[in-house]
């Protein structure tokens, strides 16, 4: 058993890999003060019975640094897109013109930029101990495989490849986090 033992370091690889695309996603719906068409996308309208997601109603459009344009294929699900967009919590009051709807985005305070900045240092958390639970999980098949017969030194070996592969990971995050934490504090 000892010889033919093989961690899977792609998977460990790809599942931290998930966690780096999750936060990832989670920055993107922080608003930092500059306009961005994905800052929309965690918000679905009630639309036709269903939960829908904006960019499914109408072209999201940043044509200025501070202004998001949604124009609506239906006119009749213009006020809908308002609605959601007012009780989305991004703080953004909407402005309509026919079937545009206008998201001029308020240029943000040292208070709130701050709270931002917490926010995003609590994503990065989860997500850091996303990578430690994975991390975990490739010590135990090392320890279950040393069980089963694997020598130390091959146990030191794997061990110290899942490691390897957690503080990539960890470095990338704090990296993430920093780079986001600027851009919040820019003004």
């Amino acid at each position: 058993m000892s010889d033919d033992f093989m961690l899977d370091t792609d998977a460990l690889e790809r599942r931290m890999d998930g966690a780096m695309a999750s936060l990832r996603n989670e920055f993107a719906s922080l608003r930092t003060g500059r306009a961005s068409a994905s800052m929309l996308e965690p918000i679905v309208v009630e639309a036709y019975g269903q939960q829908t997601p904006i960019n499914q109603l109408g072209t999201v459009n940043v044509p200025e640094p501070r202004m998001v344009t949604i124009n609506v294929w239906d006119k009749s699900m213009v006020q809908a897109v308002e609605k959601a967009i007012m009780n989305s919590g991004l703080g953004i009051n909407p402005q309509t013109n026919g079937t545009i709807v206008m998201l001029p985005i308020p240029e943000l305070n040292e208070e709130r930029r701050r709270e931002l900045s917490r926010v995003a240092a609590q994503y990065a958390e989860h997500a850091r101990v996303a990578v430690r639970n994975i991390r975990r999980d490739g010590m135990d098949q090392v320890k279950k495989a040393k069980a089963d017969g694997l020598s130390e030194d091959d146990q030191k070996f794997w061990e110290d490849e899942v490691q390897t592969i957690t503080d990539k990971h960890i470095k990338a995050l704090d990296a993430a986090l920093e780079n986001k934490q600027a851009e919040i504090m820019q003004v």
